[in-house]
């Protein structure tokens, strides 16, 4: 094209240099002649143009979408022109390297990354968040890297469970449930990861994608939810009333008390067999308790008749004898009491209230004296011979 464009000037040089006065006849010959050149020159720099345009426009890029990698050949003078000829959508949470704006250059490379909302566990924590890693253990590797014990958590639906990226671009994954583990290929999708292992997810069984000591796992943890019935005793209650049929300190039950019951279901979740919770459905009392009614005593005590004549050394006797001399001594089988080893029937008799262990010596002494006075030495017939008391 350079040869010919020169070419074309070198016969146009004597035409360009010729006298201003012409002939008429002969201007329409010259025109003729000069336009064919004039063309010439013009087709040669617009093809030439083209030629360059053309050139500079083509370009052969490589397209990298979430993973796939293709050789684009194109026209495009962006890589925002490149996405759309290729009909590459872009979110706002989606990745692009470099930039929309950036010029197209031959040899470039693009890299689109889609975001994912993934579910995230966060020290225990569910929520969401947008991710353009391309799989679960690329996710939790940049999660992790923040401190925190961090688990992905798989949607569910119509018995489905699937995490919107695949597990790991390469390697195995362990898939731990009902206390074994199976280790299937990583490269699969979440359920067919299950599926190879064998494992069954139910409805409220819990799924969760994460990290253990560097390995990805898959953890299925069994959940039960049931509701269990328990019946619960209801305490009852005692009413007392007062009665002069008694003496002061006296008490006596009128009516026994019954316990009540209560009918609680609770609604208990277990996982893998261990209660995790528990919360109330219902608590009914199914039986109405029966009170105790217990009488107390107001009438007063009369005063220890003590008609013996016996001297207070045969009392310390026969109290060295019963009891050791010991006020709160308690016999071995649990019935007789005190200095002079009253059984609780002869005391309340003797107008004793209490134990007899929790009255002074000196009342003790003085019933004992009362008692002896009314029924005579036999209340101590071990004792009373041994003292020859008759």
């Amino acid at each position: 094209m350079r040869f010919s464009l020169r070419r074309a000037q070198a016969q146009t040089a004597p035409d360009l240099a010729a006298p201003a006065a012409t002939p008429e006849s002969d201007a329409p010959a010259r025109r003729g002649r000069r336009v064919p050149v004039v063309l010439a020159v013009t087709g040669a720099l617009l093809l030439a143009g083209t030629g360059v345009a053309v050139a500079q426009a083509h370009k052969v890029v490589t397209l990298d979408v979430d993973g796939t990698v293709t050789q684009v050949s194109t026209f495009a003078g962006t890589v925002s022109g490149l996405l759309g000829d290729q009909d590459v959508q872009l979110d706002a949470h989606d990745a692009l390297t470099p930039v929309g704006a950036t010029p197209l250059a031959d040899g470039a490379t693009v890299v689109v990354r889609h975001a994912h909302q993934l579910e995230v566990s966060v020290d225990g924590t569910s929520t969401k968040v947008w991710s353009t890693a391309l799989s679960a253990s690329d996710a939790l590797g940049v999660l992790e890297a923040r401190g925190a014990d961090v688990a992905l958590l798989p949607s569910r639906s119509q018995g489905r469970v699937a995490l919107p990226v695949r597990l790991a671009a390469s390697g195995s994954v362990d898939v731990v449930a009902d206390g074994t583990t199976t280790t299937v290929p990583a490269t699969t999708g979440l359920s067919a990861a299950l599926a190879v292992a064998g494992v069954a997810v139910h409805a409220d069984d819990r799924v969760q994608v994460h990290l253990v000591d560097g390995r990805l796992t898959v953890q299925v943890q069994r959940v039960v939810v049931k509701d269990v019935t328990d019946v619960v005793a209801v305490d009852f209650a005692t009413q007392t009333r007062k009665t002069s049929g008694l003496y002061t300190g006296q008490k006596r039950t009128v009516r026994s008390g019954v316990a009540g019951e209560r009918t609680v279901v609770s609604r208990v979740t277990t996982v893998d067999g261990v209660e995790e919770s528990r919360t109330t459905v219902s608590d009914t009392v199914t039986k109405e308790p029966v009170a105790a009614i217990v009488e107390v005593g107001t009438k007063a005590r009369p005063a220890p008749a003590v008609s013996s004549s016996v001297g207070g050394d045969v009392w310390a006797a026969l109290a060295k004898c019963e009891s050791g001399g010991n006020p709160k001594a308690v016999s071995s089988n649990g019935l007789y009491y005190g200095l002079y080893q009253f059984s609780l029937g002869t005391w309340r008799a003797m107008g004793g209230s209490g134990l007899p262990t929790q009255a002074s010596a000196a009342e003790q002494t003085a019933r004992a004296k009362a008692l002896q006075a009314r029924s005579g030495w036999g209340q101590w017939p071990a004792c009373s011979a041994k003292l020859g008391l008759r």
